[in-house]
């Protein structure tokens, strides 16, 4: 993220740069939450900028040109130590926790079960074990990796197992207004929840949703869990308002749009995982490094779904794709790609609502190497989540938490 960053600075600046391969000396720079602002890049390259160097900031002044630098990382990073970084002999992380998973959504379904059977129908709608269930299974193996780093037993506590529940109420509720939001019609292959039941009962089934995972969070009885997952919904708000706009300068753009994904997707999976870090009675330390792991992981998923978006099809995603776009959204690729072409900006800021827009951004994310750049982004995450969770006790859990780091970044849906 840092290279990338620095490029899309760079350019701006009017400066010449040189990248090198230490992505974590910047990264620290950019705070708890990560996007790593054009502030910080342009302090790299200011009257701190010796004390920067000194400290191994990725940004100096000369060197060859900035596209010349970035297809030589790029190419480093191809050609360099991943393989190292993922496990070489194929790892089910399903079937590690698979009796956990199997009682999922059967225990949703108990939970949203109640004296109004039409509430029950709508709020259980998405809850047919059909999906993916990434997040509660991100968080059953985190889980197991605290519980065995901090006290050699594997067993999965019941609290922990609650959060994972929890988590998938969360993002589900989410879904379904989400779906409402964006008028979708299709969603995990199937009707919409909106287009089934009609916008106003979809809300509030979202809302008993949250209400439901609201009661199951306080049952667990530990204020400072409640505390930490609580952030999550404010987040999700949050994240939602900042996608309604964008910024005017062109520098704070892509900060905006990191800190919006951070806080609509990533902010659930790292919260999450610090939650179960803490019931396993962790240090700090260690739940420092389960939120870290959750938090890239889910910058990285993010990152591959809008450029899905642009690269995949409806039948292949289970939901209509160019929707970002449809909607209005500038997500990465189209970010890059102003870059190259700077009409998009007046696009993005009008939320490609006029005749022909959508269509002139797609040909323009085609025409550049947005789709790549956009990859690189999210292949950066994914690494720093793989040297976050290698802290931790080596298990097979935590070579399963390495694999889907991998998944992620290999993922058609």
């Amino acid at each position: 993220m840092a290279a990338l960053m620095c490029r899309t600075a760079a350019r701006r600046l009017g400066i010449k740069v040189n990248f090198r391969n230490d992505f974590h000396q910047v990264y620290r720079l950019s705070g708890e939450h990560g996007p790593l602002s054009f502030a910080v890049l342009k302090l790299c390259n200011s009257n701190l900028h010796h004390e920067s160097m000194r400290q191994g900031s990725l940004l100096h002044t000369g060197g060859d040109t900035v596209s010349r630098q970035w297809r030589k990382y790029r190419r480093s990073y191809n050609t360099g130590s991943e393989a190292e970084l993922f496990p070489k002999e194929p790892i089910q992380p399903y079937k590690l926790i698979e009796s956990e998973l199997q009682s999922l959504h059967p225990s949703i379904r108990q939970e949203l079960c109640g004296s109004c059977p039409e509430l029950t129908e709508v709020a259980q709608y998405y809850f047919d074990g059909k999906g993916k269930s990434f997040r509660p299974m991100i968080v059953l193996l985190m889980s197991r990796v605290c519980n065995l780093h901090n006290s050699l037993t594997e067993s999965i506590k019941d609290s922990q197992k609650k959060i994972a529940m929890i988590t998938e109420m969360i993002h589900t509720a989410s879904l379904m207004h989400d779906d409402v939001i964006d008028a979708a019609d299709t969603r995990r292959g199937k009707t919409s929840i909106n287009e089934l039941f009609g916008q106003r009962k979809s809300i509030l089934a979202g809302d008993f949703v949250l209400s439901i995972s609201s009661q199951a969070l306080a049952r667990i009885g530990d204020p400072d869990v409640v505390i930490v997952l609580s952030t999550v919904i404010e987040d999700l708000v949050k994240g939602e308002f900042m996608q309604l706009g964008s910024k005017d300068n062109e520098n704070e753009r892509f900060s905006h749009y990191l800190m919006k994904t951070y806080k609509k997707t990533a902010s659930l999976m790292a919260h999450s995982c610090r939650a179960v870090a803490m019931l396993a009675d962790c240090s700090p330390e260690v739940c420092e490094i389960a939120y870290q792991y959750g938090r890239n992981i889910g910058m990285a998923f993010q990152l591959v779904d809008d450029i899905l978006d642009f690269v995949s099809c409806d039948d292949a995603m289970g939901k209509p794709t160019s929707a970002d776009l449809k909607l209005g959204l500038a997500t990465a690729p189209v970010l890059f790609a102003a870059e190259k072409y700077p009409e998009l900006n007046d696009m993005i800021m009008r939320r490609f609502s006029h005749t022909g827009d959508v269509e002139r951004a797609r040909k323009a994310v085609a025409n550049t190497d947005s789709i790549q750049q956009s990859r690189f982004l999210a292949e950066q995450h994914s690494r720093e989540a793989v040297r976050q969770i290698e802290k931790l006790t080596n298990c097979a859990e935590r070579q399963a938490l390495i694999y889907l780091t991998q998944e992620v970044l290999s993922r058609h849906k």
